[in-house]
């Protein structure tokens, strides 16, 4: 039996994590996650995927809210891994944490680009043509560690943020119990550090879109998909956007054609098919709906 401490928070990570558990030659003693956080309009406290599937097998669950919180380096050590596993969550290790174990993430890019906190946001963004999961051999740098192994597959050019996360998960379940099981054997690869890339911390005020670029405005609909969403400064989200050509040259944010499927509105470049929106603080509509209780006919501005 191989022990793996495993630290990990939101779905990707939970689905790893139930791999570990499934596999009969793999122990997992102590789960680390991030604290409950508020979340929704009434601020109510929502555990961790993560922490909820620990809870469910009887896991040991610590929830720091540093690594270096009193308690955490002893609980690690006690547990006697043979490897810690990390997939995104959320804290860098320290020095101290590293030297217990070798210690292996799941990030879901092709290492050295997208090193950071949204690689598969950043993907879509980018309009990538291939994506996938690197197990990394941790040292104390931002995701700049080895390479133990890839996974990687084509983006379907319509493929949205949580279809392409489920399979990045897929991908990273079985790099995952592929890495531990054959560790002895693997020669890790250094990173080529001059073409390495970074990419932060999605921010709400991402969302804001213009009517400029068709294929930039439909990119981060794909990739802000549930979370900030895309909105126009008025606060109303663009919902069910479909790009429909891009070499076009147009009037800014005009409507094109309104009819029962959505409304064709044109950019600066190209045009996009918007199925429904949802006006700041209202249920989302569909565009026809929207059009008629506003009077916007073709040939008006959208906003």
């Amino acid at each position: 039996m191989k022990k793996v401490v495993y630290m990990g928070t939101p779905h990707y990570a939970k689905e790893i994590l139930q791999t570990l558990i499934d596999d009969k030659q793999i122990e997992v003693p102590l789960v680390l996650t991030q604290p409950d956080r508020k979340a929704g309009r009434k601020n109510a406290l929502k555990a961790p995927d993560v922490k909820l599937l620990a809870l469910e097998y009887n896991l040991q669950i610590l929830q720091p809210e540093k690594l270096s919180d009193e308690g955490v380096y002893d609980a690690i050590v006690d547990a006697q891994p043979d490897f810690i596993v990390v997939a995104a969550f959320g804290q860098m290790l320290l020095k101290n944490i590293l030297d217990i174990a070798p210690c292996i993430n799941l990030h879901a890019s092709l290492l050295p680009i997208y090193r950071g906190a949204s690689p598969v946001q950043q993907s879509l963004l980018n309009g990538d043509r291939f994506t996938g999961v690197t197990a990394m051999l941790m040292e104390e740098g931002l995701d700049s560690g080895p390479i133990l192994g890839y996974r990687y597959f084509q983006i379907p050019k319509n493929m949205l943020l949580s279809e392409l996360m489920n399979r990045l998960s897929d991908d990273a379940c079985a790099l995952t119990v592929d890495t531990l099981h054959r560790f002895d054997t693997l020669e890790p690869l250094e990173q080529i550090r001059a073409v390495a890339s970074h990419c932060k911390k999605i921010k709400k005020s991402d969302g804001v879109v213009e009517f400029d670029d068709a294929l930039t405005l439909y990119n981060k609909y794909r990739a802000f998909e549930g979370w900030p969403t895309v909105f126009v400064k008025n606060g109303t989200k663009l919902l069910d956007i479909e790009l429909v050509e891009t070499k076009s040259n147009n009037e800014s944010g005009l409507i094109l054609d309104i009819n029962e499927e959505g409304i064709l509105i044109s950019c600066l470049h190209g045009t996009l098919k918007i199925g429904r929106l949802q006006p700041a603080s209202k249920k989302a509509m569909d565009a026809n709906s929207y059009c008629v209780g506003r009077g916007l006919k073709v040939g008006n501005s959208l906003f």
